[in-house]
């Protein structure tokens, strides 16, 4: 048969034995107590005991050794109570409620144009400098030959001398062609512990809510974040490879204060997740995860 029981309950059933005892405890010594205070000392003047250990106690009525069995027997009975409620105490894994959030992982992402500073204008150009011509300048003068050519002359023409064509230019090392990255495939990559579920609208909302449950948690609201009030959404962008591993981890959309590097965080932390996969074969997709901070 199985017994299973919350820690809370345990624990107050702690509580109950614990202040059991203790007013089993005060009653007894208020019964004691009383029959201490009256005349014992004349009520058994005249009495005889067998044997000195049947006297070894002057007086029965307070005589504490004679409840021993009692409490002996309380003591294992409250033990072997306490023994059971441990033994059957039985912990959850605390489930977080992501069903608000379903909806929102495929929400488009508008992406803010950084803003860029305007390069500073072109500084202006030197002036010309002027050198001063010296007046002392030497002319050179030049005597021309005649190279006029007569019809008797005999213009022989030089050798041509064929040379061989230069060799072609090596060409050019192969590029790595970087693997494309998809956005929309026909199998979405997903998150795992849900692959023993075959329906695919069952599989993918299995695999988001798991998803959710572990963002939400592992993460952490920033302290500068709460202080401040700060509320709003994070969007990160990854990348799932074929084997599954979260790569190039990114923040498209910050609210500051903390919280993007605290999604990224998380994001890190994420375990490998199924492959997507395009005509059966697995490719690399970028996944956007929205992580909203919502003070309660």
């Amino acid at each position: 048969m199985d017994f299973e029981i919350s820690g809370s309950i345990v624990m107050l059933i702690s509580i109950l034995i614990v202040l059991l005892t203790i007013a089993l405890i005060i009653v007894v010594k208020g019964v004691y107590k009383k029959r201490s205070e009256s005349n014992l000392t004349a009520k058994h003047a005249g009495t005889t005991f067998s044997s000195p250990l049947e006297g070894r106690n002057k007086y029965p009525e307070v005589d504490t050794f004679s409840l021993g069995t009692t409490f002996r027997n309380f003591g294992i009975l409250a033990a072997i109570i306490l023994m059971i409620l441990a033994f059957s105490w039985t912990k959850y894994d605390r489930v977080i409620d992501v069903s608000g959030l379903l909806g929102t992982l495929d929400e488009e992402i508008e992406m803010e144009t950084p803003r860029t500073a305007e390069p500073p204008p072109p500084p202006p150009p030197p002036p010309p400098v002027i050198q001063e011509v010296p007046d002392d300048i030497s002319v050179e003068t030049v005597i021309q030959q005649d190279q006029s050519i007569e019809e008797e002359t005999q213009v022989i023409a030089p050798p041509v001398i064929e040379k061989a064509p230069p060799p072609p230019p090596p060409p050019p090392p192969p590029k790595e062609e970087e693997e494309e990255i998809f956005k929309v495939v026909e199998d979405q990559p997903a998150f795992p512990g849900c692959e023993d579920i075959s329906d695919k609208t069952e599989k993918k909302k299995c695999a988001e809510t798991k998803m959710l449950q572990f963002i939400y948690s592992n993460i952490k609201y920033p302290p500068i974040a709460r202080e401040n009030g700060v509320e709003g959404t994070v969007y990160v962008k990854f990348v799932v490879e074929k084997d599954g591993s979260i790569t190039l981890p990114e923040v498209v959309r910050d609210i500051g204060a903390g919280c993007g590097d605290e999604a990224l965080r998380v994001v890190k932390l994420m375990p490998k997740w199924q492959p997507g996969k395009q005509r059966g074969r697995a490719v690399r997709v970028q996944f956007n995860l929205p992580v909203k901070y919502k003070l309660e």
